[in-house]
Order: C-alpha cells, then sequence, then structure tokens
C-alpha cells in the first residue's frame, strides 16, 4: 500500500481521536449507554460571595466525581451524573430565573441555593414542578416553613442557631446590653430576629436595632449610633463581606465591645478582611467541628488536595449530594416524585452528621458550634445540640 493510499485512512482516524477527545464526559457516558442524571445547583459564583459559591460548586463536584467513580446502577442502567451549575449572583430575582432555567433543563435534583434569600423564592418554582431541592446552607426557618415537601436542609435552622446565640451572649458572655445590626435579607434579618428573642429571655437589653445591606462596606453611620448606646456586646446578622470591614470600623472608632455573628462570619475570608480586628470575634456554624465530624478529617484532606481550604459549607453541599443519591438508590429511580418518599423517610451516614430529616424537611438534632478567632484562626468553643 502506497503512502497516498494510506494518507486519508491515517487522517480518518486522526479526526475520530479528535472528536472523541472534543466530547464532554456526559456525551462519552451516553455513547456508552449510560443514563445521564443532570444535578442542578445554584450559588453566588460572581460578586462579593463568589468565595462561598465557588465552595459550595466544589463540595457539590466532588461527590458527584465519587458517585460517578463507584460505577452506580439504578434501574437496570449505570448512571452518570452531570453538574449543572448556576450563579444566582445571591440576588433573589436571579435566583427565580436560575431555577426556571435549572427546571428547563430537566435536573433530577437541586442542591442550593447557599443564601436563605435565594433559596425561598426559587423553592416555589422548584415546588410547582416536582423537582427535590436540598439546600446546604440556607438556615432561615420560613424555607422550609413552607409547607412545600420537595424542600430539604442538611443543617440546623436559625430558629436553633438565633436561640444559641442569643442565649451564649447573655448568659457565657455576660452581656448586659446588646446592639444588633442586620443586613435585611432573608438569613441576616431572620437570624438577628431570633437572636433578639433569645437574647431577651435571658435578661439581656437589646439598646440598638440599625440595619444595612449585603452590599454595604462603610458602617460609620450605623456603628456611630450604636457607640452611643454603650452596648457591650454587637450582634451582626449578615456575611463575611460586611462583617469583615465592619469589624475593622469597630476597632477604628475605638467601640469597646464584643462582637458577635452567625455562621456567615465564620469563614477564613472574614479574618483576612478584619485583619487584625478579627481577634476575639464570635460566631456560630451549625454542626459541629470539622475535626469532630463523623468523616470530617478525611473530606478536609481530599478537598483541599482537589480544591482548596474549605469556605465554609462544602461538607454539607457534599452530604447534600450523597443523601440525595442515596434516596435514589433505595427508590431504584431517579424520579424525584419517585425518590423524593424515600428522601422524606431516610438515615444516611454523612460526612457532617446522622441525615435524618422531620415532617417539615429540617435536619433532625441539629447541632450548634460556637467559635472565637484566637491568634488568627477560628478556634471551636462549645457545641450545643447533637454531638454534643
Amino acid at each position: 500500500m502506497s503512502f497516498y493510499s494510506v494518507r486519508p485512512l491515517l487522517l480518518a482516524i486522526l479526526l475520530l481521536a479528535l472528536g472523541a477527545c472534543g466530547k464532554s464526559s456526559s456525551d462519552r457516558a451516553a455513547a456508552s449507554g449510560d443514563l445521564v442524571v443532570r444535578i442542578g445547583a445554584a450559588a453566588p459564583l460572581t460578586g462579593n460571595q463568589a468565595h462561598i459559591g465557588k465552595d459550595n460548586e466544589s463540595g457539590t463536584r466532588m461527590a458527584l466525581d465519587d458517585a460517578n467513580a463507584k460505577g452506580i446502577v439504578i434501574g437496570g442502567r449505570k448512571i452518570h451524573f452531570e453538574l449543572v451549575s448556576e450563579d444566582d449572583q445571591a440576588d433573589p430575582k436571579t435566583a427565580t430565573i436560575v431555577a426556571q432555567k435549572l427546571v428547563d433543563n430537566k435536573v433530577s435534583g437541586i442542591i442550593g441555593h447557599l443564601n436563605s434569600g435565594t433559596t425561598i423564592p426559587a423553592s416555589k418554582i422548584y415546588s410547582d414542578n416536582g423537582i427535590v431541592q436540598i439546600s446546604p446552607s440556607a438556615t432561615a426557618v420560613n424555607y422550609t416553613a413552607q409547607g412545600f415537601k420537595t424542600a430539604f436542609r442538611v443543617m440546623a435552622n436559625d430558629a436553633q442557631q438565633g436561640h444559641v446565640l442569643g442565649e451564649y451572649a447573655a448568659k457565657n458572655l455576660g452581656a448586659k446590653k446588646i446592639a444588633v445590626i442586620d443586613d435585611r435579607t432573608a438569613y441576616g434579618q431572620g437570624l438577628a430576629d431570633e437572636f433578639i428573642k433569645a437574647a431577651q429571655a435571658n435578661g439581656a437589653q437589646i439598646v440598638a436595632h440599625e440595619y444595612t445591606s449585603d452590599k454595604a462596606v462603610d458602617f460609620t453611620a450605623v456603628l456611630t449610633a450604636v457607640k452611643g448606646k454603650q452596648p457591650d456586646l454587637l450582634f451582626y446578622g449578615g456575611m463575611d463581606p460586611q462583617a469583615g470591614p465592619m469589624a475593622k470600623q469597630i476597632k477604628a472608632l475605638a467601640l469597646n465591645l464584643k462582637f458577635m455573628m452567625g455562621d456567615g462570619g465564620y469563614t477564613p475570608a472574614f479574618i483576612k478582611l478584619a485583619s487584625d480586628a478579627a481577634e476575639g470575634a464570635y460566631a456560630s456554624l451549625p454542626g459541629v467541628p470539622l475535626a469532630k465530624m463523623p468523616g470530617g478529617k478525611e473530606f478536609e484532606t481530599r478537598f483541599v488536595a482537589k480544591y482548596q481550604p474549605i469556605q465554609l459549607y462544602a461538607p454539607y453541599c457534599y452530604d447534600a449530594v450523597n443523601v440525595m443519591i442515596a434516596a435514589m438508590q433505595k427508590a431504584d429511580s431517579v424520579e424525584p416524585a419517585k425518590y423524593l418518599p424515600e428522601l422524606a423517610k431516610i438515615s444516611h451516614a454523612g460526612v457532617t452528621a446522622k441525615i435524618q430529616f422531620d415532617a417539615k424537611g429540617d435536619l433532625q438534632d441539629g447541632a450548634i458550634t460556637l467559635y472565637q478567632v484566637r491568634q488568627g484562626k477560628w478556634q471551636p468553643l462549645e457545641t450545643i445540640g447533637a454531638g454534643r
């Protein structure tokens, strides 16, 4: 055979090889006869909360990669899970657009959203379309109080978290006069309200309740108003992009008080943003410390090697995916209507905790851990609730 007759054959082989390389993993899975199952995820992937949103995305992706490596068979077919990730920009209106987009993409389940303010409006769209939604991080009470059978979460809610924070501030930290600032989001406002109820029930006086937004960077006016009330503790309901600068401005204004936040402030980014003003700050996070989680140490080692240090909710995203897949396996179906009943009654040994849901879709027996920044790092103080 001459070179000229071989050349077309070589060219054809090369083109076939290039075509195979250009296909996505889901295309290759479909070509091999695997059933491609889309799992939606939504979080802020741009903007000032992107570091937390990408952490959520990475935790979700790692769980799906692990599931694909196991060669899971459901309904007699090998399953290939595909992540469909969307940026909701931490904006309620964008979240509803993203939710409809994911529904139209025929996802079999949703991991998200990250923020309560996006999770709540999106949840109606998922409910209306019968799509299971498991939030790894939305803690607002109203999310599961709406009565949607499709709505679940894998961490404790703000009724639990706010109660622990308010009680701890009054009883353990001895705060008598407390000022509160919240960012008016569903998360920040809801957590602040629960904190206030608990603090007052334990004898503390709320001397000021001021407001800001989740886009603000200058808190001089509200902090000056707070300073005049001479509180001994300031509680902030919001996320780390505001909490970090707020801590620096507290120090600059020489406010002699303790600074406390919920889970939105418990991040490495808060310490970076606040610099030396972070020292001594308090925060909470639903769940037990990572080192005490059933699979926490192993998860952290694998996650850091593959992505970056954990920001906040990545382990909860990992569990949200795995409890969803476990329900699919029990139902032997990836159809939400068929695996939803199994999810509602499931008992799953997760990385973060044993996951079981109550009638509303809330995590049963959720723990809350209090932390304080000491020598530039978040250090656990006390765990209250399950796992104590």
